[in-house]
């Protein structure tokens, strides 16, 4: 089985890896060791590094190795001291004050002129980052004071979660800025770690910056059990990263399938990272089916979501409640209970009927000559549930009259063929992960691919207007707004959220945390 480990990030993600954590079945055996390796488990490759290019919360991982942001998050998601000291803001503008003392990678100083030509960068549609919108708003201005080591922002509309979304960014020093090419397989950050070795498909070495001190909140350069160097290998297969972990090849690893039963019968350390699962995205793009609302409506009422659910996440998963990961955002609201399409065969046939989907030969669905015929993506990386899951789903659609072709698709495929629309594709089980509602609107609204990262073409005005009005209401003040925005796109059934998955993560040989993935300054080395 693969790694859920790979799911998209929110870009997102697409999907975002959840900052929520459990308790250890049980704590690290042994004591803080100097100058060892630590081995992670990667369930995919990477790709491109460049922090300012990524959809994928596996890469999101890989530079959290390399790369800081203004701000950081702790386990228990609070903000924390991160490149900034302080910061302050309202919903159009902020400020951030630099540590001093931080350096990139070749010693020099990073400048607050860089970190405002990072967000004037990500912000500038021309540039095409997969940030913005997500943490730099569109038509950012950023100016840095290199004297006062200060920088201020100013966003042409209303972001409520401006402060912490631009805090979020991972910031690249000015090599890097300049030739972007040596971020692609390397790095040029101010991160604890930098790039040695990158063999794509295989994995990746990195080596620890001594000089590193300016970590989340108060970390310290010279405590016990940090690790001199990093391996990042690429192993696929679940029962084989579980294998490795098991003979202490592998310190960290997360196993998602029925592999953690055997790991949490050894009572390996383990902290647990929730995160959406059963995700269900229609391409509403003009002249696709799934573009009516009628067929959307009725391919969900065909669907047992429930035991859908069931299957993909092997009986282990929790009804969703919210498109944001619960506990990682100040927003919490039951957005999704209740206003779903419920399961009813009977009522999605007469609605296709009123559509003008008539059964025709072989029982499939016609229009105008034309067969309801649609193709179906979904994530090979997720594991073989998804697999049975998507088979199950083929076979409900298929009693509604609906042809369905099905497509197993990598992290790198989606990130081209749905992301980038650079193919065709009707529907998906395409887990988004994101922990402030602010970061699903580039998602929702707005351009589309190659411009813009509406992929699904959602032409939705009550979330547009829900979203404006809640813009304007600085931090949880606007949840109820940010509540409404997300009924509007369940109301129209342009994305079904209905299943969350908790994904534990085991380490052997060392300890960690999680803050939107493993924290690299929390692991410590044991022996």
């Amino acid at each position: 089985m693969k790694s859920a480990f790979t799911a998209l990030v929110l870009v997102a993600g697409l999907s975002l890896s959840a900052c929520s954590s459990g308790e250890p079945t049980t704590a690290g055996v042994g004591k803080p060791v100097e100058g060892q390796t630590l081995t992670m488990a990667l369930g995919s490759d990477p790709g491109n590094l460049d922090p300012q290019f990524t959809s994928l919360s596996i890469t999101k991982q890989v530079d959290a190795f390399l790369y800081d942001s203004l701000i950081n998050l702790d386990q228990n998601g609070q903000q924390v001291a991160g490149l900034a000291e302080k910061w302050e803001g309202t919903t159009t503008t902020a400020k951030y004050t630099l540590r001093k003392g931080v350096t990139c990678l070749d010693g020099s100083p990073l400048t607050a002129t860089t970190v405002a030509e990072n967000l004037n960068f990500v912000g500038n549609p021309a540039n095409k980052s997969t940030r913005i919108g997500v943490f730099v708003p569109a038509g950012v201005k950023a100016v840095g004071d290199d004297a006062a080591g200060t920088v201020t922002v100013t966003a042409p509309a209303p972001d409520a979660f401006l402060v912490r979304n631009i805090g979020g960014l991972h910031i690249v020093c000015a090599k890097g800025m300049k030739d972007r090419s040596l971020l692609k397989q390397g790095s040029d950050g101010t991160g604890m770690y930098k790039v040695a070795e990158a063999v794509p498909g295989d994995h990746y070495t990195l080596t620890r910056r001594k000089e590193y001190a300016w970590g989340p909140g108060d970390f310290k350069a010279d405590q016990p059990g940090l690790a001199d160097k990093v391996v990042l290998k690429v192993v696929a297969n679940e029962t084989t990263a579980a294998n490795l972990l098991i003979s202490g090849q592998v310190n960290i690893a997360a196993i998602s399938g029925p592999d953690k039963q055997r790991l949490q019968a050894q009572q390996l350390f383990n902290r647990s990272a929730g995160t959406p699962l059963g995700e269900l995205w229609f391409n509403q793009k003009p002249g696709l089916p799934t573009a009516d609302l009628a067929v959307r409506k009725a391919l969900t009422q065909a669907l047992d979501l429930t035991q859908l659910g069931k299957v993909i996440t092997a009986g282990t998963g929790k009804p969703t409640t919210s498109f944001v990961v619960p506990g990682t955002g100040p927003c919490n609201d039951d957005t999704v209970t209740g206003n779903i399409p419920g399961h009813d065969l009977d009522a999605a046939k007469a609605a296709l009927d009123a559509a003008g989907w008539k059964a025709g030969a072989g029982g499939i669905r016609e229009k105008g000559g034309t067969k309801l015929s649609l193709v179906f993506y979904y994530l090979t990386n997720l594991g073989p549930t998804i697999q049975s899951g998507a088979e199950l789903l083929q076979k409900a659609w298929g009693e509604l009259g609906v042809d369905v072709s099905l497509k197993a698709v990598s992290t790198a495929e989606i990130s081209t063929v749905v992301l980038a629309g650079q193919g065709t594709w009707h529907a998906g089980l395409i887990p988004l992960t994101v922990n402030l509602p602010s970061q699903l609107v580039s998602f929702m609204s707005g351009t589309g691919p190659p411009n813009g990262g509406n992929f699904a073409s959602i032409k939705n005005p009550a979330y547009d207007a829900a979203v404006a009005k809640a813009s304007k209401i600085a931090g949880s003040d606007g949840c109820a707004d940010w509540a409404t925005a997300e009924r509007a796109l369940l109301k129209e059934v342009n994305v079904v959220p209905f299943v969350n998955s908790t994904v534990p993560i085991f380490a052997k040989g060392a300890t960690f945390e999680l803050s939107d993935g493993v924290a690299p300054q929390t692991i410590r080395m044991l022996g």
